[in-house]
Order: structure tokens, then sequence, then C-alpha cells
């Protein structure tokens, strides 16, 4: 029986559960027939410009044109009759071979396509390499054929039993201090190196696939083989991953096939001709809020074309797995917009595309077929069951689906509600709660929450206080409560993580302010689209002291066993003193929330040890605090009478507004 079908509530629909994921396999059938669906899906190894044994090759799928060039800076960009393409005899797809003098590296190109009633300039859509031309804004495909090959030195860093990943979120362009875009080259030699240092194992790359507004953050994407040539070269790239692999990090990227940019001649919209080549056709095609495409899942060479861009970023850069994004608006007709998915019904009732249901789970065959160490994560707010459960549990297959409910907690606590009225309970709660077959990815907050109209989690704590309060001797009410309840937030939600963890490039410091792209809006302005590292450096400000902290509390939480298969176990939540306990691993976590009230030898009934010492406070004087609590303590537990038995009890100095984590020193069972 899978996994899935433990939970009672989704019993009455086993049948609909198991008839998705036959769905799934006779589809994967019916499209290989019996070769593995990671060979099949290898589009881009046909379609697109290869250079060959003797020459070159171009193949284009498009089924609606009656006639088509390859022009470019080969041709004087002329509708030139050796630049003819021509209709491979029963089928939709055009191409042509070429003599090896007819193109070199660097040429720019484009496709000129005909159809009944129109025509159109195109980027194909296998490109590689597209630029923006500086002059006319006009985007054209490049030819990258370099003499000497990528060569890469360092292997992917393995990935052990229990690998819990702490997850560094960031995006290449904004990545700089100066407003302008930063390069792929610049985030290597900068910022991989903060990233390490910071603790971090993964890097989450946002914006990789060519995009032609930058404002966009990545999501409208136009050439989805392409790299963000706005960064840098493709080898540029491979160097960033490269360089991380050799540092100990893994490297995953932002997967776009939620939905596609509407341009027509630097995307796929109207590609040729039709607006259903690689979409659904009329209203169903269009994503009304994001003013998108959205793809027709059930279309094999859509298929074709998703699933070998799964394959390709793992081939081609090494990347070492996804997030995808959008995966709600994928599995809903509505997209997801204003459902509060409170009732299973929800996920049977006819709603959702089942194509795209189908889709997402091949996508995660190929993956792991093509690199099984590859980690795949869901960017899935409906808590669709199944999502992040193993294909042979007929679920999607997603190693990890999303918590965006976390970020969504925090922030409604600290806009909306009294600091005495936060509930212990409820942030245990709703820390750890994740449907029991799948693992998710926590965090406090995402570049989501800091997005124009919103604030990083510390700027909403701290609000005006953070441009005149942050000096490290000044301690006013405001900027001292966003300082503490910022390291304890993140401590709780690192600690409790179910499965991996998320920071967004900066916010582990206290990023003020929010995420603004240069638009027309603001005047093109990138004040807003950079980091300032120099608030993380300057040791006379509160930022680096949060910085440090964040830094201290994965190092804690990697030597204390807190890894997958260790679970949580709540000790106290007490709702009148503000103070919560539970343990992981080998740590205790100890947490007064209270705004005002320290307490003295305060009582929490631990599990069975000889000491607890002291490895970690948030109010320690090297993370901004007041050090109120001797470091490196042994605490020994003392038998109290709780509810008719002994127990086994330790008694901790606890200030307002602070967290602390003892280690087990010696004991037993965890």
């Amino acid at each position: 029986m899978p996994r899935l079908l433990d939970d009672e509530y989704l019993r009455p629909y086993e049948t609909a559960i198991r008839g998705r994921a036959k769905r799934a396999f006779d589809r994967a059938d019916d499209l290989t027939q019996g070769r593995p669906l990671s060979e099949w899906a290898s589009a881009h190894e046909f379609y697109g410009l290869h250079r060959t044994r003797d020459g070159w090759v171009f193949r284009e799928w498009a089924p609606n044109a009656t006639s088509m060039w390859l022009v470019g800076d080969f041709s004087k960009w002329r509708t030139d009759q050796a630049f003819e393409l021509f209709r491979i005899p029963g089928t939709d797809t055009w191409g042509r071979e070429f003599p090896p003098d007819a193109i070199k590296d660097g040429d720019n190109y484009r496709l000129e396509m005909r159809w009944d009633g129109g025509r159109g300039e195109r980027i194909p859509a296998y490109a590689r390499y597209v630029m923006q031309d500086p002059d006319t804004k006009l985007y054209a495909a490049k030819v990258w054929q370099p003499k000497r090959p990528y060569r890469w030195r360092h292997a992917t860093p393995a990935k052990p039993a229990g690998f819990t990943p702490y997850i560094y979120e960031a995006h290449v362009g904004m990545a700089s201090e100066e407003g302008r875009v930063a390069t792929y080259a610049e985030f290597r030699d900068n910022i991989l190196p903060r990233i390490k240092a910071a603790g971090y194992n993964t890097v989450q790359l946002m914006a990789i696939m060519e995009h032609p507004y930058y404002g966009s953050f990545g999501y409208h994407v136009s050439s989805f083989f392409a790299a963000s040539s706005r960064f840098g070269t493709p080898d540029d790239l491979k160097s960033l991953v490269d360089a991380a692999h050799g540092m100990g990090l893994r490297v995953i990227m932002d997967l776009v096939h939620s939905h596609a940019v509407k341009n027509e001649r630097d995307g796929l919209g109207l590609f040729d001709g039709t607006d259903y080549q690689y979409f659904h056709s009329g209203p169903k095609g269009w994503h009304s809020a994001w003013d998108s495409r959205c793809f027709d899942y059930g279309k094999t060479n859509v298929l074709h074309f998703l699933l070998s861009n799964c394959r390709f970023w793992l081939d081609e850069y090494h990347f070492d797995g996804y997030r995808f994004d959008g995966v709600t608006s994928m599995l809903f007709w509505d997209h997801g917009l204003g459902s509060a998915f409170t009732d299973y019904s929800m996920y049977f009732n006819g709603s959702m595309d089942d194509d795209a249901w189908v889709y997402l789970q091949l996508a995660n065959r190929v993956i792991h077929e093509t690199r099984p160490d590859a980690i795949t994560i869901a960017e899935d707010v409906s808590g669709m069951p199944g999502c992040a459960a193993p294909v042979e549990d007929c679920g999607i297959g997603f190693d990890y689906r999303m918590a965006m409910g976390e970020p969504d907690f925090w922030f409604r606590l600290a806009e909306k509600v009294r600091d005495d009225d936060w509930p212990m309970g409820g942030i245990f709660y709703e820390l750890t709660n994740k449907r029991a077959e799948e693992k998710v990815v926590s965090y406090v907050e995402s570049h989501d929450q800091a997005l124009v109209g919103g604030k990083t989690f510390f700027f909403q704590l701290a609000d005006a206080a953070i441009y005149f309060g942050m000096g490290r001797d000044q301690h006013g009410q405001e900027t001292d409560r966003a300082v503490a309840l910022h390291k304890m937030a993140r401590l709780a939600t690192a600690a409790l993580n179910g499965g991996a963890y998320l920071n967004f490039m900066g916010n582990e410091f206290g990023h003020p302010e929010w995420i603004d792209f240069p638009r027309a809006e603001n005047g093109w302005d990138y004040s807003h689209a950079r980091r300032q590292w120099s608030l993380r450096d300057d040791p006379d400000l509160r930022f680096k002291p949060l910085g440090d902290f964040d830094a201290a509390m994965l190092e804690t939480l990697k030597a204390g066993g807190i890894g997958p298969d260790s679970r949580p176990v709540r000790l106290l939540a007490n709702e009148p003193d503000k103070t919560l306990a539970f343990t992981r691993g080998d740590l205790l976590f100890v947490f007064n929330f209270n705004p005002t009230t320290s307490f003295t030898g305060y009582g929490v009934i631990v599990p069975p040890a000889t000491q607890w010492r002291h490895v970690l406070d948030t109010d320690e004087v090297r993370f901004g605090g007041q050090g109120h609590v001797s470091g490196g303590m042994l605490y020994d537990p003392v038998l109290v009478e709780h509810g008719g038995e002994l127990v086994q009890q330790i008694r901790l100095y606890l200030p307002a507004r602070s967290a602390v984590v003892l280690k087990r020193a010696k004991g037993d069972a965890k």
C-alpha cells in the first residue's frame, strides 16, 4: 500500500491516487518504448545548432511553418538560399546540414519563419546562448563553440547519508554592492567564499535561464536552454558551478517550467504562428496573474522539450538539482489563485491538470535517473498529497516541498501579533507541520517576502530604527527586539527543519529594506537590486553579530546530529511564561520569548542523561546580546516529582527574548 494511504483521510481517494500514478507510468512507456526515460529526454542533442564531424547541423520543430531560414552574420541577415531550411519528410521538423566554413564561433543568428498568412523573426527554441544587442535592444542567438571546451576540474561533492541541505538562495545579478548587474565571475570570486564561510552547503541560483526582462527576477523565461548572458558567458557559469564544487558546495537552480514569457520574437509565443504549439490555445493558455503563457503538458513534443530541459542543465552545467517554480500553478487549472486548500476533495474534484501531474512525475524520474544524487524541490503552496512522496508510493517524486506556510507564520507574528500573545505551541506546530511521507524546506524568509511592497524579516521587526539604531553600542527598544527575535526565529526554524533549511542572500545578517529591480517606474534604479555586504562586515554595526550568529547556529546544528532521520520532541510549551523547549538529535533547545521577564532556575524536564553542556545562546555578547548566560557550563539533572513520577530536570537562567542550546554530554537514547 502506498505510504500516502497511511493518511486515513486519503483512503476514499485511493482509486484516483493509483490512477494518476498509473497514468504517469503508462505515459512513460508510450514515450520510451522500453528505453530509459532519461535517454528519451535528449531533444537538446537533436534540435538546435550543433557542430558535427563534417560541419554543422540545425533542426527546429515548427509544425505550422511553410518555409524557414537561418539568418545571421553569416548571411548578412538576409534570407540566403544557402541557409534555407527544409522540412524533414514525414515530420514537423525543419533542418539542414552546413559545411564547416558556413558558420563560425561568435556568429549571431535567428530564424526567419513563414506560415500561411504571416511571418516572424524567431530565436531558435533550443538556442544555448542568446544575447541582446546593446543598440537595437533585440535578442539574437549566438554561436558558442570555443576552440577549447570548458574543462571541469571538480566533481560534485558527495551527498552523504543523512545529508541536510542548508540552502543559500541567491541571485547573481544583485549580488554586488554596486548599483549594477553583477557577473557569474564576480559571484564565483566574491560571494561563494562568503557562502562557504557562513556554513551553507547548497547554493540555489535564481534567474539562470534567459529572460528578456531583468525585473521579472528570472521567472519570465524566453530561452529555456540558454544561460542568461547578462551575467556572462556559458563558460563563466560553468566556472561558477565548478568553483562551488571545489569548495564542497552543491549547486541547484530555479527551473521555471510553470509558464513562459509571452514574447514572440525572443520567446515561444506564437512561435510557428499558432498559439497552441507549446501552449494551450485560447484563455487556458494564458496566466492572467503573471501575464504569461501556460504549457500544454499533454503534448508529446512539449514533454520532449521540457524533460530534455531537465536533463540538459544537469549534463551541460553540472547542476545538482532544481527548485521547481510555481508547482501549484501548474497543477491546478485556476493556478491555485485564491484557494485555501482546506479540504482533501479539492485535490480530486476535477480542478487539477492531470497532464501537469504526469509531467512533474516524469520530470522527477528523468532527473533522478540522470543524477541519482540530485535533489528536487517543489514550490507548492497547495499541500498536494504525494507531491514529495516517491514515485513508487504513487507520489510525484520531489525530494522536498517548500514549507511556504512558515514565512507567512513568522511575518504574521511580527506584523500583527503582540509579543505577549505569541503562541508557543503554535510555533512548534507550524514549524513541524508536514505530511508524514514528505520532507520540506523550512525557512523564515526567501526572496518572496522582500519583493516590492514587502520587507525583510529584520526590517519588519526594526522598521525605521534600522536606519539610525544599528550601532554596535546602541541598544534602543526597537533594535534590541529585532536583533533578539531575528536570531530566535532562525534558530527555531533551522532546528525544527523538516529536512532542509533555506535563507535568502543577505537575510542572514538582517539585510534592510526590500527588493526592487530597475524599471521605468523607479527610474531604472539599482539601489534595491544589490546586497550591502559592507553592513555584514562592519564591526561597528549590529548586522555583523547577526551574521556571526547564523554561522555559529549552522555549525552547532551540524555537530548536534540534526539530520533528516532525527525527530524533534517537544518538552515544554508554557503559554503564560512564553517558553518553549524541545530536543532533536543530541541537542536541547530552550526559548524564552517573554519580552520582559527573565527566569532564574527555570526547570525543564529532560530525557535521561548525565549532563548537558551549554554550546550556544542568542544572548552571547559576540552575537549582539548581553552575555547573561555563562558559556560552556555543564548542567546536572536533578530528580523531581512530576505527575506522580520521578523525572530528570535541569534548571536554567533564561534571559528575556533569548534562546539557549545545550548538547548531551553523556547519555543514552536520543
